[in-house]
C-alpha cells in the first residue's frame, strides 16, 4: 500500500521502534519466538506484543506461523534488509564516538584472499598496531574471485582486498588499484630447477604442477602452455597456500606464486623464482573494495591510508628479474 510522507512520520515514523525492529530480527533468527525471548531475556508475550506492533505500524504480516515456529514473509525481509543498515550505521556511530573520545581504540573488519592474509596483511596490521596498539582486527578468508563480495555486501566486514579487473563496475562499490602484483613460477630451493637460467617453459610441460583451481593465474598459466601447444601437467589442485609452499618444499613440485607474496616468504618458505623465459602472468591488480553510501569509522579510514602507504612500495619486478 502506498504511504504518503505525514503517513510516515504520524503512522509509522513515531510507532515504529529500533527495539521492535530488534526483536523481529531475532525472532526471524531463531525460527521461534519462544526460543528469541529466551536469548533476548524477555517473556514471550513481550516478544509477540512487539512483532504485534510492527505489523499494525505497517499493515501487513510479518511473520507466519506454524505448529514447528514462525518464518518471515517477504514484508519482514524487505524490512530486515533495511533494517540491517540502520543497525550497522548505529553501531559505527557507537565506534566513532569511541574513537573520538579514544584515538587510540576501534576495530577494522577485513576480508582477502589466503594469498593477502599470508604477506600484505601481516605487515600492514603489525605496523598499524605498533602506532595503535588498541585497534581489533577482524579477517575472514573469502573467496574474492567471485567478487560478489557478500560479507561487504551484508556489512559484516568494512572493506576486502582482491583482485579486481580493472573494467569492473558495480553501482554499490568503490573499488581503488592500490598495486600491480605479478606472478611467477617457483620451485624449492632444492629442486635441481632452482640454479637453472634462461629456462624454457616447455622443459617444465612434465614436471608436477601445484595449481590453484579455477583461479584467474590458472587461466594465465594455460593459455602461456596453449600458446606454445604443451600440456600442462597438473599433480595438485590446491588454492592453499600454506600447502603449496609445504609441496614446494620438497623440491619435487613447480606452482605459481605472486611476487608480493615472494618478497617476504621465499627464503623461509625455501621456495624460490624460476627464470622461465617469455612467461606473463599478469593477473587483475589488488584493489581496496568499500561500499559507497557507507559512512566508514575514522580507524577504518586511517588504517586504508596506511594500506595505500604500503601499497606504494609494492613495485612489481622489472621484466628482467625472475
Amino acid at each position: 500500500m502506498k504511504r504518503t510522507s505525514s503517513d510516515w512520520m504520524n503512522r509509522i515514523g513515531r510507532r515504529i521502534k529500533l527495539r521492535d525492529l530488534y526483536i523481529l530480527s531475532a525472532v526471524v533468527r531463531w525460527g521461534s519466538m519462544a526460543k528469541a525471548a529466551s536469548h533476548l531475556g524477555m517473556s514471550q508475550p513481550a516478544v509477540s506484543e512487539a512483532i504485534a506492533s510492527l505489523e499494525a505500524a505497517l499493515g501487513v504480516r510479518l511473520l507466519d506461523r506454524y505448529a514447528q515456529g514462525v518464518k518471515s514473509t517477504i514484508y519482514a525481509d524487505a524490512l530486515l534488509k533495511r533494517g540491517q543498515v540502520v543497525f550497522d550505521e548505529l553501531r559505527q556511530g557507537i565506534n566513532d564516538i569511541e574513537f573520538l573520545t579514544n584515538p587510540e581504540v576501534g576495530e577494522v573488519r577485513i576480508a582477502c584472499a589466503e594469498f593477502l592474509a599470508a604477506d600484505l596483511l601481516p605487515r600492514a596490521i603489525s605496523q598499524f598496531s605498533q602506532q595503535y596498539p588498541h585497534v581489533i582486527f577482524s579477517v575472514v578468508q573469502q573467496d574474492t574471485t567471485t567478487l560478489e563480495n557478500r560479507e561487504l555486501q551484508d556489512r559484516v566486514v568494512d572493506l576486502v582486498l582482491a583482485r579486481v579487473p580493472k573494467n569492473f563496475i558495480d553501482d554499490d562499490l568503490n573499488v581503488e588499484v592500490l598495486f600491480e602484483d605479478l606472478h611467477c613460477i617457483v620451485a624449492g630451493t632444492t629442486s635441481t630447477w632452482a640454479s637453472r637460467r634462461n629456462i624454457a617453459l616447455a622443459e617444465l610441460a612434465d614436471e608436477p604442477w601445484i595449481i590453484p583451481p579455477s583461479s584467474i593465474v590458472e587461466k594465465l598459466l594455460r593459455v602461456e602452455f596453449e600458446r606454445r601447444d604443451i600440456r600442462l601437467n597438473v599433480t595438485v589442485n590446491a588454492a592453499s597456500i600454506l600447502l603449496r609452499s609445504q609441496l614446494l618444499a620438497t623440491g619435487r613440485y613447480v606452482s605459481v606464486m605472486p611476487f608480493s607474496l615472494m618478497s617476504g616468504n621465499a627464503k623461509q618458505w625455501s621456495i624460490k623464482a624460476l627464470e622461465v623465459d617469455d612467461v606473463h602472468l599478469t593477473p587483475p591488480p589488488i584493489s581496496l573494495v568499500t561500499l559507497k553510501r557507507r559512512t566508514l569509522s575514522p580507524v577504518v579510514e586511517r588504517f586504508i591510508e596506511h594500506l595505500r602507504t604500503i601499497a606504494k612500495s609494492m613495485v612489481p619486478p622489472s621484466d628482467s628479474e625472475p
